[in-house]
């Protein structure tokens, strides 16, 4: 039975109809085979062989970016995805006592005191091992 290869989500012609893969990329004609016979030459050979693992790095860095900003607003599409199942099924979730809502807005006060000192925290520290033993930490801007 023929099927429209664009169509079956496990081909590389969908992914690339679909924008899941790159396509346009110079990294992808490397991998292209080529049919014409070389005299072989150990340069040569060590020279391609550098290129090819410098080649599939490149790839790879560029490959990663491309997954990265197809997947940047997932999280927030997600989030909007969970308040709205919430919002629709609000006459599931149990009532809240009048001392648990108080005790949520207390740690919430509790929040707005506890960034400043995580701040501090936060501050850089880099460490140095010393030659007669010990550490010595060096504040990092």
């Amino acid at each position: 039975m023929k099927r429209n290869p664009r169509k079956l989500k496990w081909t590389k012609a969908f992914r690339k109809s679909a924008g899941k893969e790159m396509i346009v990329d110079t990294t992808l004609t490397f991998a292209a085979r080529r049919n014409i016979p070389v005299r072989y030459n150990r340069d040569h050979i060590e020279t391609t062989l550098k290129a090819m693992e410098r080649v599939s790095e490149i790839r790879a860095r560029r490959e990663r970016v491309f997954y990265k900003k197809r997947m940047a607003g997932n999280k927030e599409r997600q989030r909007e995805a969970d308040r709205k199942l919430v919002a629709e099924n609000e006459h599931l979730l149990p009532r809240q006592r009048a001392s648990e809502r108080m005790a949520l807005e207390e740690m919430d006060e509790e929040r707005v005191t506890v960034p400043v000192l995580e701040e501090k925290r936060k501050q850089k520290l880099k460490q140095r091992l010393l030659v007669g033993g010990g550490v010595e930490e060096m504040d990092v801007d």
